[in-house]
């Protein structure tokens, strides 16, 4: 599984296993959602989250599948503020908002900057707005956004793995090392930061997995960093589902993300939380999967290590 030399991943390649995108509205964001977070308070808060419609990210990582509700071309200046507004009719009243864009909020292609500020006047009323970057695009365009906000700029980055070999493989064009400067560059401009970790990409196998999600974790809380979010790597993007049918690729195991998901907890560094969306894809057994969806999300709003779940589909019992 983590032989590594004999698989070549480029753009081209990556691109050449897609199928088609879904249909977007450029003047629509393509989803919206309130959902239940413990905050940096130490309160469990509602927080909004809108799924922008935007360019599609020009770094074609190898295990994204954020492409599919994408535009081909950027969207007109105006849009993204358009699409904000349409979202801020019809939420209910939350303190923290997440602005996700597939991409980097910062890529001047996907937002233009000159919508910075008609996006920052219509946030005013929010305590935190979580946005998301590549390392590569941390820069002043981050602080000037921040100061145009006047309240809590949070971004997350994708590290994704602290392992450089695999990082390289994923076609991300950054390493670990980026991944730290860019945390260092927004600690030292007093802008929080979370990172996203990977469970299990490919070319490892489930140990390796876990093994390398610990270290991820640690590297990221030693960059400064606030908050990480593991993601269990998934298939259905064409490009994952070719390197499973070859072996150098299979879905985590859910047990595997609690236990990744435990160890970060008692980690203490700062807020760990699980990825729980459609867990069905890594449980083989239907008789604890709604037991091991709710132990992963308790722990999330909790940050405490719940009683595990006993099943027989586990090997000790």
């Amino acid at each position: 599984m983590n032989d590594t030399d004999k698989f070549e991943i480029t753009d081209q390649w990556i691109l050449s296993t897609r199928g088609k995108k879904n249909s977007v509205d450029p003047h629509q964001p393509y989803a919206w959602l309130v959902e239940k977070e413990r905050t940096i308070s130490g309160q469990v808060e509602d927080i909004a989250a809108i799924l922008l419609t935007n360019r599609e990210c020009p770094f074609h990582c190898l295990m994204c599948d954020l492409w599919k509700n994408t535009t081909d071309i950027s969207v007109p200046t105006g849009a993204i503020p358009e699409q904000i507004k349409l979202v801020l009719s019809q939420l209910p009243q939350v303190k923290h908002l997440k602005l996700y864009n597939s991409g980097s909020f910062f890529d001047e292609r996907a937002i233009p900057s000159k919508d910075y500020e008609r996006i920052a006047s219509l946030l005013k009323g929010f305590e935190t707005v979580i946005v998301e970057s590549h390392p590569g695009l941390i820069n002043d365009k981050c602080l000037r956004f921040r100061d145009m906000l006047k309240h809590d700029l949070h971004i997350a980055i994708g590290l994704e793995t602290s392992n450089p070999v695999i990082l390289r493989k994923l076609n991300k064009r950054t390493t670990p090392d980026d991944f730290r400067n860019s945390i260092s560059f927004l600690t030292r401009h007093g802008i929080m930061s979370r990172a996203f970790i990977l469970l299990k990409p490919p070319f490892m196998s489930e140990s390796e997995g876990i093994y390398w999600a610990e270290r991820s974790l640690e590297f990221a809380f030693e960059a400064g960093v606030e908050c990480c979010t593991i993601i269990p790597v998934r298939p259905g993007n064409g490009a994952m589902d070719l390197l499973m049918g070859k072996g150098y690729f299979s879905p985590p195991d859910i047990r595997s993300l609690e236990e990744v998901t435990e160890y970060g907890i008692q980690l203490n560094s700062g807020r760990v939380f699980a990825d729980v969306w459609d867990l069905s894809l890594f449980s083989s057994c239907k008789k604890c999967l709604e037991k091991r969806t709710g132990r992963l999300t308790e722990m999330n709003l909790t940050q405490k290590i719940v009683p595990p779940v006993r099943c027989t589909c586990d090997p000790s019992e």
